[in-house]
């Protein structure tokens, strides 16, 4: 499983030009998936975005996390995640789950965040979406599942 998380101030997903999803202050997640992450993994990997101490404390140190500041949750799924640029100038997405188990995984997320984040907003599985963002900082984390030692 990988993530590209960002602060961000705002955000929003569109499709077809209407708008689906909107947070304010808190994270805004690409998440990928691949065929070997299971629901045990997921709920792992959602505890450490969710603990991390990514926003701003009263003296400006990043120590406090998205619980502390009561922050919002968006979540896309996002398959290009798993390109693989190796080889030529096209990537390759063979490393990508398999859109049934991806979209299975993809939904256990959300449920995960819905049961701890007040306010958590959503892309559509495998919809093409306009994703806007207001990143705060800019932060931006990449997380892979391979090297957090979750399994």
């Amino acid at each position: 499983m990988r993530a590209l998380i960002q602060r961000v101030k705002q955000a929003k997903v569109e499709i077809g030009g209407e708008k689906i999803s909107e947070i304010q202050q808190g994270l805004l997640i690409f998440l990928g998936v691949c065929d070997q992450d299971t629901e045990e993994l997921t709920a792992k990997f959602w505890q450490k975005i969710k603990n991390l101490r990514i926003f701003e404390d009263e003296n400006h140190k990043t120590n406090l996390s998205l619980s502390d500041i009561g922050g919002s949750v968006l979540i896309v799924s996002q398959f290009t995640m798993y390109a693989n640029c190796q080889k030529g100038n096209r990537p390759s997405f063979v490393e990508a789950g398999k859109p049934d188990h991806a979209k299975q995984i993809y939904l256990k997320m959300l449920e995960l965040a819905q049961a701890d984040v007040k306010n958590v907003g959503h892309g559509e599985f495998g919809a093409d979406m306009l994703v806007s963002l207001q990143n705060d900082g800019p932060f931006t984390i990449y997380l892979d599942s391979e090297n957090l030692h979750l399994q």
